[in-house]
């Protein structure tokens, strides 16, 4: 198989592939891409002859980056290029050069170097020759792609550092076997969990040294008289031969001078050249250098999904084995790694300037997306630095408030926010920075709002201090108006505080606030500002609209523009917050206590504080509804809105006389409809809230009165409902999931997902406890409890941060994870920490008497973490009193525990096994501790034409239009790699998508190739533990396999097993899939451990009658049959017909092809009966058959567990197709004439029409099947089929009565949702069956067509338990379709 991954990558990419588009123009602009790609001529520069590709889109400058970045060229700079003698300007697009096409000759023009080009030159060199090694990335805290050491084959004749796509195309007819069992800790029911394995060696070697030293020379920096010749800097260089030379930088390029350590001479030395490019004069001094370099420069170049950085950094908790460096920066006293004393940036303007770019075209939106990730990623990457080095004490704070200190550096404007006692202090201060960049996230989101600006924002926690990064906003001027009315009023137009003012500026920036408004449903209100004047706001009560000396209107302290969670606003806190103003306020409060006399919690349901305990009191007073939650709540009332309009006209005569009537019916039955579910407006459905509801401190108006009562009545409904609606239904699609969340980022995606805010993780737990399926919630309980105690020692955590020294960071740290994983830990005596502190040779203060923090002990810590837990969660002996307490009584791992801790906290550990179950020795030592990264959280850029490719080919899908959707998930794809160069979490759920839809049409080897790409992109995007990481390796297993390489599907699951048992554990639904994985693919005596270890699990997660359970119980029966065990197979065999046939009916192809390989079953036991009782057991033993299934039988059934195709429970697009044709025929023969009769799917049967409490038929023990045994020789004659596919048994092929001749469906897993005809997409990967929403109802039951070309056969579930062999490689024949369903 010949694989290619077709890379979407940015400028330097080329799109080879015809996409088609969704619409309109965007679709010529796609389709122009392909149109416009040629190939040109370059030459000069001393560069062998090459061709390139290029776009007429692009600019000249984007030629010449393609240029810079092809190893033939790299890594020289400064060039130009020209055509037919004219320079081209780097600003012009190739369309419009006169001449320029296809074959042009173009050269390459080596520019005069500035002192800055120089500089950069230098810099490109240093970056070329400081190769990576394999564990660099660690070192910086990165994700690494452990893909490659799983790909990677031996091989002599390679050289080092090969790509992925080569290391696979070796591993093309491999052995069949992988090399040796799995060890023993993969194996199930092993408790060793080693972290060494979890980051194996690459197979890539440490780069080769090609210099001794390069470095600026001693008489560095020119003089005033060689500054006047053009020298611009002066370099001394040692080569691997030990020569030492001094080097000058000028105009021309680089030249060897005559200066040594003791004489200075700039004169160039003699028969020296002088080079444009740094590397040329190199390897004409040292011939190791130039041996070396060609070697690096005539390496296979890596995937841009490997070698590119991504936008973001992704943390990596684990660090190199070795902490100390291998070799010595050789390039360290060069200076190129010092930030250039220039004006640092304008991170504002250049964000605005962005989003101010044109979006008129495909190309000009792709440009814009590409230009704001740039500026946001380099704004993310500055707050980081900029964090380290606030923190660390390098930057002094511009103002003279020890409480709330202010810093400025690179551009940026870092604090910790004041203290506000009426938010909560330090908890409410957090809250604030977390919910303004929430807010801003959420303005920014509203593409359609040109002219409304918000700053760019960004919120890091680093050593337990949060801090809050802006970039500096512009001057802001007053309008003209205000200027005359209020001189001081600088640019303030909007807000509580802006005063009674009108300017055609107020006017325009109103319009957009309404806009804004309408978009995130914010009511407009009036509220009584503190000089007692009213003042209408379309925000939040804090957020002020201002003019920027840009001439642009700015939008600040947005951060309670989310509505209340009414569930902590207490009631004796807010009855007395909709008073009026003084003359009003007894009036007022009289009401008040009447409505609260006689109904005290209207909106409340019924019972429901003494349900929930809700409403209380929480730790700080910003408690806001997530957006997700408004909208969800929003759909809910609006089916209750529909629903009330039915029953009031099907009480004034039904819903068609109301319709056509010319009276008010219909309008008063809307009306009516809109007073009862709380509509904002009497004459139609529409839902706002008042974000400034149950805000201390917020009077309104008399006017306001019943407004602000609807308010509080609908906040009311909206914080019940996530307790009535969201939480059960959360735990509802968990219960039927087996990719339900897999660690606590899952959890809280999923929670999140669903408008769940974490402070209702005790709900969460409580719910699960009343749950009569609390048993088979285990695992979501299992990561609710280690959510809540990571959290809550990550608060401890960042206090306890705070009474510690620099020197003594990492003996703090390491001390706090030994008292918070340790049962009962405490700290060693002083005599024993001086000892280790004298073998740290001073390193640090170490631990004694004086430093309080070393006297913390675990006991005293668990207390610390309870009592937070209990303030904010509201659990109280869930955690007990150690960490025994949640192994013993949850199943937690302490190694997922310490991971989850890391991840939170920016902890780095040292790669190495650690001991957590030795009380007496601290399992870590401050050498452990090998750095502490800052975590960040920042705005999120959109990718809006890719995420619209994106949910368009999801609704395909959805609609079965498996070619429709695979052209639309290319066409993402593209957009994506020219946006983000794929390194994007959707950009990971789009491939992954893409190669499903590729490998259902039959293409297997590019499916892998995809799926190769999309692994690499969630090791170093998501994470290389991450839940999508894992499910992307069992998914590459799938496609790999069909291509004949099962040793590397045997490596990635073994992988993916690895993690889950890191991450989780094994008590997961989804190492029920991977161990039937695994149990198909291996072939050692391991195979029946791990399937009869994914029955148990399904079992015990989903129940006997489930369809996991039953695929279990048949792929235990399929391998007793190889090894010839049919009495046991017998009896699993008929565990799966029981749950078939409780869960299709009696008539599904599922349950009739059951019964098939049953009695297929059946009928070799009676031979192997018969045998047995003819020439005895040791003859027997040695003639026995064994069925064995076919590749293709172990490939389809691989396809079904990890959820590529699924069968379809009941099939409503093809009952609505019935149901329409019955109606048409009974219309038909009403107005007395025929229609042609299209086939009725008479065997579809809903899961709700059929009954469930059939006789499973099923016995008990051996003794049943022996009794089944005896009846079937008896009747084995009489033995026939019912579905018409054929049954292979010892080698015989029964041919069948009838072949069917109907089309496959496939299902596809989609991750995503349709709802009210439009695709709601939910992150792939990311534990969608728990987190998508309402899919609940779709997942499994999308209608696809395909005919793989990688199976010998267009085979579906029901003709998997049919089929099977005697280990000749016979062949079954095709069978009925898997939902049953023929197609039209």
């Amino acid at each position: 198989m010949k694989d290619k991954v077709k890379k979407g990558g940015g400028r330097n990419q080329v799109k080879t592939d015809v996409i088609s588009a969704a619409s309109g123009d965007d679709a010529a602009d796609i389709k122009q891409d392909e149109g416009t790609a040629f190939p040109v001529k370059i030459q000069g520069a001393g560069v062998e002859p090459l061709e390139l590709q290029v776009n007429a889109f692009w600019l000249v400058q984007d030629a010449i980056m393609a240029l810079l970045s092809r190893n033939e060229v790299c890594p020289r700079s400064n060039l130009s290029l020209a055509l037919a003698g004219t320079t081209l300007d780097p600003h012009a697009e190739l369309q419009s050069l006169k001449g320029l096409k296809a074959g042009a000759l173009i050269r390459l023009v080596e520019e005069p170097y500035t002192f800055h080009s120089a500089r950069v030159h230098l810099a490109r060199v240093v970056e070329l020759l400081r190769a990576s090694g394999p564990h660099d990335a660690l070192r910086e805290g990165q994700s690494p792609s452990v893909l490659e050491t799983l790909t990677h084959t031996p091989d002599s004749s390679l050289p080092n550092g090969k790509s992925l796509k080569r290391s696979l195309s070796n591993s093309k007819g491999e052995s069949a076997n992988q090399d040796g069992p799995p060890p023993e800790y993969l194996l199930p029911g092993s408790s060793e969990r080693p972290l060494m394995a979890l980051l194996p060696h690459s197979s890539q070697q440490e780069a080769p040294s090609y210099l001794k030293d390069l470095s600026l020379s001693c008489w560095h920096p020119p003089p005033g008289h060689r500054k006047l010749q053009g020298d611009f800097m002066y370099m001394t260089v040692v080569t691997i031969e030990g020569r030492h030379c001094d080097i000058t930088s000028c105009p021309k390029g680089f030249f060897l001078n005559r200066s040594t350590d003791d004489m200075f001479d700039p004169r160039p030395a003699q028969s020296t050249p002088v080079c444009h490019c740094l590397t040329d004069l190199l390897c004409h001094v040292s011939p190791t250098f130039k041996q070396a370099f060609t070697t690096l420069k005539n390496k296979p170049p890596q995937p841009p999904v490997e070698a590119m950085p991504t936008p973001y950094h992704t943390l990596c908790w684990l660090g190199p084995p070795c902490a100390s460096r291998l070799q010595k920066n050789t390039f360290s006293r060069l200076g190129v790694d010092e930030q250039a004393a220039a004006q640092a940036p304008d991170w504002n303007e250049e964000l605005q300037a962005a989003r101010d770019l044109s979006q008129g075209s495909l190309e000009e939106r792709l440009q814009r997306d590409k230009v704001l990730l740039q500026v946001n990623s380099a704004f993310v990457r500055t707050v980081m630095q900029a964090a380290e080095t606030v923190v660390d004490g390098f930057v002094e704070p511009v103002n003279g408030n020890p409480e709330d200190p202010a810093f400025l550096w690179s551009g940026l404007f870092m604090s910790q926010g004041a203290t506000s006692r009426a938010f909560g202090g330090e908890r409410g201060r957090r809250a604030a920075q977390r919910l303004e960049l929430k807010c801003v996230q959420a303005y920014s989101d509203l593409e359609a709002l040109q002219g409304l600006h918000t700053l760019p924002t960004a919120i890091v926690d680093y050593r337990g201090v949060r801090l809050s990064a802006q970039g500096l906003a512009p001057g802001f001027e007053s309008s003209d108006q205000d200027q005359k009315d209020s001189p001081a009023s600088g640019g303030l137009l909007y807000g509580v505080n802006a005063g009674p003012q009108e300017s055609r500026e107020r006017r325009r920036l109103l319009a957009l606030l309404a806009q804004a408004a309408k978009s995130l449903f914010i009511q407009r209100h009036v509220v009584v500002a503190p000089k007692g004047h009213q003042v209408p706001l379309f925000t939040s009560l804090d957020a002020q609209g201002l003019l920027g000396a840009d001439g642009r209107f700015y939008l600040l302290d947005v951060f309670r523009s989310f509505p209340v969670d009414a569930n902590f606003c207490p009631e004796e806190e807010t009855q007395s917050q909709t008073a009026a103003g003084e003359e009003e306020s007894s009036k007022s409060c009289k009401e008040n206590e009447e409505k609260s006399n006689g109904n005290e919690k209207q909106g409340w349901p019924e019972n429901y504080q003494s349900a929930s305990g809700l409403p209380k009191r929480f730790p700080h007073s910003l408690c806001r509804l997530r957006p997700e939650l408004v909208q969800a709540f929003i759909q809910h009332k609006h089916c209750q809105f529909t629903q009330r309009v039915k029953e009031k006209m099907d009480e004034n005569g039904g819903f068609e006389e109301c319709a056509t009537a010319c009276d008010s019916r219909a309008t008063d039955a809307v009306r009516a409809a809109c007073r009862d579910v709380g509509s904002v407006s009497d004459i139609i459905f529409e839902m706002r809230f008042n974000p400034n509801v149950f805000s201390p401190g917020i009077h309104f108006p008399p006017s306001e009165s019943a407004s602000t009562n609807l308010q509080e009545k609908l906040l009311r409904e909206a914080a019940a409902f996530i307790i009535t609606h969201q939480i059960p239904d959360f735990l509802q699609c968990c219960l039927h999931s087996n990719e339900a969340p897999m660690d606590g980022v899952s959890l809280k995606q999923a929670l999140h997902q669903r408008g769940i805010n974490l402070r209702y993780l005790g709900h969460v737990v409580k719910a699960i406890s009343q749950s009569e399926h609390k048993e088979q919630l285990r695992h979501i309980m299992r990561l609710t409890i280690g959510e809540i105690f990571t959290r809550s020692a990550k608060r401890v955590f960042n206090h306890f941060l705070q009474g510690v020294d620099v020197p003594s960071l990492s003996a703090a740290v390491s001390h706090f994870l030994s008292c918070l994983l340790v049962h009962h830990f405490t700290p060693s005596p002083v005599g024993e920490e001086a000892k280790k502190k004298s073998r740290r040779r001073g390193r640090g203060a170490g631990a004694s008497e004086s430093t309080p923090w070393s006297m913390l002990t675990g006991s005293e810590l668990w207390n610390l973490v309870c009592q937070d837990a209990v303030e904010t969660y509201g659990v109280s002996d869930s955690l007990g009193s150690s960490p025994n307490h949640l192994v013993e009584n949850y199943g937690l791992q302490k190694l997922s525990l310490l991971r989850e801790f890391c991840l939170k906290t920016g902890v780095q550990l040292r790669l190495r096994d650690y001991i957590l179950e030795n009380q007496n020795k601290a399992p870590f030592s401050p050498d452990d501790i090998l750095n502490i990264f800052p975590v960040v959280k920042h705005i999120k850029m959109p990718t809006a034409d890719a995420s619209k490719a994106y949910r368009a080919a999801q609704t395909s899908i959805q609609k079965g239009l498996l070619d429709q959707a695979h052209e639309q998930l290319k066409e993402a794809a593209y957009l994506y790699g020219r946006v983000c160069d794929d390194l994007d979490p959707e950009a990971c759920n789009c491939n992954s998508l893409l190669a499903k839809v590729t490998f259902l049409q039959g293409k297997a080897a590019e499916a892998r190739s995809v799926q190769l790409k999309t692994v690499v992109i969630s090791e170093r995007v998501l994470g290389f533990d991450h839940p999508n990481t894992i499910q992307q390796y069992a998914l590459l297993a799938v496609y790999a396999y069909a291509g004949g390489e099962t040793t590397l599907a045997q490596k990635c699951l073994l992988r993916a097993r690895l993690l889950m048992l890191t991450v989780h554990g094994e008590d997961h639904p989804y190492t029920a899939t991977l161990d039937s994985c695994l149990g198909l693919v291996l072939t050692e005596d391991q195979t029946g451990q791990f399937l009869k270890n994914a029955l148990k699990l399904n079992t015990s997660f989903f129940g006997p009658a489930d369809l996991h359970t039953a695929l279990s119980h048949h792929l235990l029966a399929q391998w007793m049959c190889s090894k010839g065990d049919y009495r046991s197979a017998m009896t699993h065999e008929k565990e799966a017909l029981s749950a078939f046939t409780s869960l299709f009916g009696e008539d599904h192809p599922q349950t009739s092809c059951s019964k098939e390989f049953l009695g297929t079953i059946t009928k070799q036991a009676v031979k192997v009966e018969r045998t047995l009782r003819q020439t005895g057991s040791e003859t027997a033993e040695q003639t026995v058959e064994c069925l064995s299934p076919t590749s293709e039988t172990i490939l389809e059934q691989m396809v079904l567990v990890t959820g590529i195709r699924r069968i379809t429970r009941s099939d409503r697009f093809q009952e609505y197709k019935q149901k329409h044709l019955e109606r048409k025929a009974a219309a038909a023969k009403e107005l007395g004439f025929k229609l042609p009769i299209w086939p009725v799917n008479s065997h579809l049967v809903s899961r709700e029409d059929k009954s469930l409490d059939k006789e499973s038929g099923k016995e008990a023990g051996d003794k049943g099947t022996e009794a089944d045994i005896k009846d079937a020789e008896s009747q084995q004659e009489n033995m026939s089929t019912d579905s018409g596919a054929g049954v292979l048994a010892n080698g015989q092929e029964v041919e069948p009565a009838e072949r069917s001749k109907r089309e496959e469906k496939a299902d596809v897993d989609t991750n995503g949702e349709v709802a009210d005809g439009e695709a709601q997409t939910v992150s792939e990967g990311e534990m969608q069956s728990a987190s998508g929403g309402k899919n609940r109802e779709i997942n499994g039951d999308v209608e696809t067509i395909s005919s793989p070309s990688a199976l010998s056969s267009k085979l579906s579930w029901a003709d998997i338990v049919s089929k099977s062999s005697n280990g000749t490689g016979g062949k079954a024949v095709n069978g009925v379709a898997a939902n049953g369903a023929a197609e039209e």
